[in-house]
């Protein structure tokens, strides 16, 4: 079978999955490669550009060889190669979750429970909820959903179109890096500077794309 029909196959029954299951509550993948991070920046820390780059290159390339080799192992097997692929675009996709949690936040601010809306803004995005009224909850929200929809959903499946297995994984792992360790924090803002600029990168096809989807998939604004 094809490369690009393996994919095919194997992204929209990931996608599938991702519809009918949602994230894991635990076990998550994302979430073990961020423990995995964690652990390689304890070790590595430096306030210093270089060892960043090489945390970088530690995290991002680790994950992205796996997910080579893995790919490679079942090349030659169409079946298991769907698999696969079906697996890592589950794993990396988060449009259903990403959705749940910005329908629960706009029915708090329908139902006018402020404190309810800032309660569960934090599973949405790093702002501070205490600090923000309700239009201002309803922006973070909006904002974080197209980032979102660009990083977890868009992005993912363009790198996977271009690369497999390896830029499904490659690209999350990247994007799961820059919202680590990619801020301009003390600790951060030298340590974290090849993982911020390679994110940029790597997410511009995906922003760019998401951005014309938008545009197409848009209706006429209202009249005030």
């Amino acid at each position: 079978m094809r490369a690009d029909r393996v994919f095919a196959y194997g992204a929209a029954a990931g996608l599938i999955g991702d519809l009918l299951l949602g994230d894991p509550r635990r076990g998550h993948p994302v979430a073990a490669f961020g423990r995995a991070a964690t652990h390689a920046e304890n070790l590595l820390w430096r306030d210093h550009r270089g060892w960043g780059v090489l945390h970088t290159l530690v995290c991002a390339g680790g994950a992205t060889g796996a997910a080579a080799l893995a790919a490679r192992a079942v090349r030659n097997r169409p079946a298991a190669a769907v698999a696969l692929t079906a697996a890592a675009t589950w794993s990396v996709v988060g449009g259903t979750s990403l959705g749940r949690e910005a329908r629960a936040i706009g029915g708090a601010l329908a139902a006018g429970d402020i404190e309810l809306a800032r309660e569960r803004l934090p599973h949405l995005c790093g702002r501070d909820p205490q600090a923000l009224d309700g239009p201002g909850i309803a922006r973070a929200v909006v904002e974080s959903v197209a980032e979102n929809t660009s990083d977890a959903v868009v992005g993912a499946l363009v790198w996977g179109a271009l690369g497999g297995v390896p830029g499904l994984v490659g690209f999350r792992a990247v994007n799961t890096l820059d919202a680590m360790v990619g801020h301009k924090s003390p600790r951060h803002r030298r340590y974290g500077w090849a993982s911020a600029r390679l994110d940029d990168v790597a997410g511009w096809p995906g922003a760019r794309l998401t951005a014309a989807l938008a545009v197409a998939a848009g209706g006429r604004p209202r009249e005030v």
